[in-house]
């Protein structure tokens, strides 16, 4: 998605779920001497070689929407809107991705199909919508198990009914946890991994979306398509032996 050559890119995710290191790691990644990025933000959170980041100051007028009429005059090729808060500045933002840019930003909602109702909530047009996002990635952190003191242990029968795991017969599903050594200070984790859901915006749900239907509609239909929710890709790291139930419980919501 990164490689198109305009469009908007949006990361969402509660505070602290790690979505500005995303959007800065792809900037990093298509950080080329051709290209013009810049970048206004609240606050500059890295210092990127060769990227004109700015950091807002509503004090000064120097808001997220102000910011941004200005860098439009300046011919950039990508821009980093630090985080959509309010309708003007998802306007702009999405004139600038309609008018051959390329628009990262973040949003915050609980999962990706949400940000398309959420930027109509704000007031923007659904066909405006459809028509600039070309997908959106929701996020959170999860913290890995030690892997100084990991061990096996069968779950109970209600952990995997939670899941929505059914073991076939005779079949045995192992999950992991940390006893809690030294190297973790007793906690049994020791770093973190992302846990992630992207949605790519394919013809049927723009069309949902210029219809002004639902977040459900629009997951059902991701879905539909293939799209891996935060709670699958969750459930697979704690059967892959990452991560254990109770975070995954912790930073997913499962049904």
């Amino acid at each position: 998605m990164a490689d198109k050559p305009y469009g908007m890119i949006l990361v969402s995710g509660p505070t602290g779920s790690g979505k500005t290191t995303t959007l800065y790691s792809t900037l990093y990644k298509i950080n080329t001497t051709d290209k013009n990025i810049v970048t206004v933000e609240d606050p500059v959170e890295y210092q990127l070689p060769r990227v004109n980041q700015v950091q807002i100051n509503p004090k000064a007028g120097l808001t997220f929407a102000n910011g941004l009429r200005s860098f439009l005059r300046q011919d950039p090729d990508i821009i980093m809107v630090g985080e959509i808060r309010d309708k003007e500045t998802a306007e702009i933002a999405i004139q600038a991705s309609l008018t051959g840019h390329l628009v990262l930003s973040t949003i915050h909602t609980n999962d990706a199909p949400s940000a398309a109702t959420r930027l109509v909530d704000m007031g923007v047009e659904p066909f405006l919508i459809s028509s600039s996002v070309i997908g959106v990635l929701a996020q959170r952190l999860a913290r890995t198990i030690c892997l100084h003191c990991k061990e096996a242990y069968t779950p109970p029968v209600e952990a995997l009914q939670r899941l929505g795991l059914k073991p076939e017969q005779d079949e045995e599903i192992v999950f992991y946890r940390g006893r809690g050594c030294d190297r973790c200070k007793g906690a049994g984790y020791k770093g973190r991994l992302g846990i992630f859901e992207l949605m790519p915006i394919s013809e049927p749900i723009r069309e949902i979306i210029l219809k002004g239907g639902s977040a459900a509609q629009i997951r059902d239909q991701a879905i539909a398509e293939g799209m891996k929710t935060l709670a699958d890709d969750g459930i697979l790291k704690v059967l892959e032996g990452v991560t254990t139930i109770d975070e995954l419980l912790r930073v997913v919501y499962v049904e």
